[in-house]
């Protein structure tokens, strides 16, 4: 048997660095003030950031959108648009960093940031292995919670998932340990605070909506520590809100439960550990028509980023389709972000819009090639809707007469 004694050492002094910086970043949480209220606020800047492939394609067409729905705000000075153009892969490729110094200045100048995919370099590509600008930017910016609604009415399905964002198995994805050629080990992190805040922004996000039920995704039958420290915390805090019921399920069987239609119905707020929530998530966008319908919000208590979860489709952009791109994911990513900053009826009114031209009416169809709608076709068509003075009832009638054809 060998001696792995130096080797043993050596992982040990790394995970003890490892350790100290995770613990004063619990001391910082500890410290943490409460979430920015929008209402008392004066001046919201909106930060614009394109990012590269498709992103400032589909960006620019939700501005438009954003644009059109706060003109009136827009003109009073108490919206300000902040467009902020260094985040493609090539300016972090040349700084050799996820966020380059002077973005990062930039993003902190914003109350919310609207943001476009990002590259992300992967083994074998032209780029510097740099760390992915969502990560970086959830780290730097505290983005602690990955909120992300799913919405499919003629199934009855009105999904919001709360993913933690900063902790579990992706708090130091880069950072494991190689303790020699024959093992490599990583880890999963869960802290007190971290915990607490994402589950009770899921319970309170319950009880401001009129939800009954938050379900509480882990797998502490075998992860017994940090899944486990999750779930009794959720448990805990449930006994705060008596009036929203709270379950648990493990996530192999939450895969399986979210595609049964006798089960998935019962879903409506759900809470997940960092890597949980970011299967589960695009599952769940994939039946709601795929990714790139699907927005999501980055939440923190002093900073929040709106974006969509799919990629930046680099070949779009070199087979020159880019501007046939679906802005369908950025803009329910602006309607969060509508939301958010305490712009509840034009946020409704936006996603009402998107249903009717995404679904119920379709005068358009998006295919990403020449044989479909433009992303700026397709904003153009979403304002026109969002210009009926009758959208409410429009919205209705359609609806029901698509419940009919089923």
């Amino acid at each position: 048997m060998s001696d792995h004694k130096k080797e043993i050492e050596q992982a040990k002094e790394k995970f003890g660095e490892l350790l100290e910086v995770q613990l004063n970043r619990v001391d910082q949480l500890n410290e943490e003030a409460d979430f920015v209220d929008f209402n008392n606020k004066d001046e919201i800047v909106i930060g614009i950031v394109g990012g590269d492939g498709i992103g400032p394609y589909i960006t620019k067409e939700a501005q438009k959108v954003l644009e059109f729905l706060l003109k009136e705000d827009i003109d009073k000075g108490r919206i300000v648009f902040k467009e902020i153009d260094g985040l493609t892969i090539e300016n972090r490729a040349k700084n050799k960093k996820a966020i380059p110094d002077d973005v990062l200045e930039e993003l902190k100048q914003c109350d919310v940031i609207l943001k476009g995919p990002t590259t992300t370099p992967r083994e074998g590509d032209k780029w510097p292995n740099i760390e992915s600008a969502n990560v970086a930017m959830r780290k730097a910016l505290d983005l602690f919670a990955n909120v992300r609604p799913v919405t499919i009415p003629e199934e009855n399905i009105d999904w919001t998932f709360f993913r933690e964002n900063t902790e579990g198995g992706y708090a130091v994805g880069s950072n494991g340990i190689n303790v020699n050629d024959d093992m490599a080990v990583d880890f999963t992190i869960t802290t007190e605070p971290g915990s607490d805040r994402i589950i009770r922004a899921a319970f309170d996000h319950a009880k401001k909506t009129g939800k009954k039920k938050v379900t509480v995704v882990t797998k502490a039958n075998v992860i017994k520590t940090t899944d486990g420290k999750f779930l009794e915390k959720a448990k805990e805090i449930a006994k705060e809100y008596p009036d929203i019921e709270m379950d648990d399920w493990y996530i192999d069987i939450m895969t399986a439960k979210l595609i049964d239609p006798k089960r998935r119905e019962q879903f409506q707020v759900m809470v997940l550990p960092n890597l949980y929530g970011d299967i589960l998530t695009d599952e769940a966008a994939e039946m709601q028509g795929g990714v790139g319908t699907a927005g999501s919000i980055n939440m923190g208590k002093r900073y929040s980023m709106f974006e969509a979860i799919h990629g930046s489709a680099p070949r779009m952009v070199e087979e020159g389709r880019a501007k046939y791109a679906d802005p369908s994911s950025i803009i329910r990513a602006a309607g969060m972000l509508l939301d958010h900053i305490g712009y509840s009826n034009e946020a409704k009114r936006l996603q009402k819009a998107l249903e009717i031209c995404s679904n119920y009416e379709k005068k358009l169809e998006i295919t990403g090639r020449k044989d479909g709608a433009t992303g700026s076709e397709f904003s153009e068509y979403l304002m026109e809707t969002l210009s009926d003075p009758d959208l409410d009832e429009e919205y209705l009638r359609l609806k029901a007469l698509s419940r009919l054809d089923d």
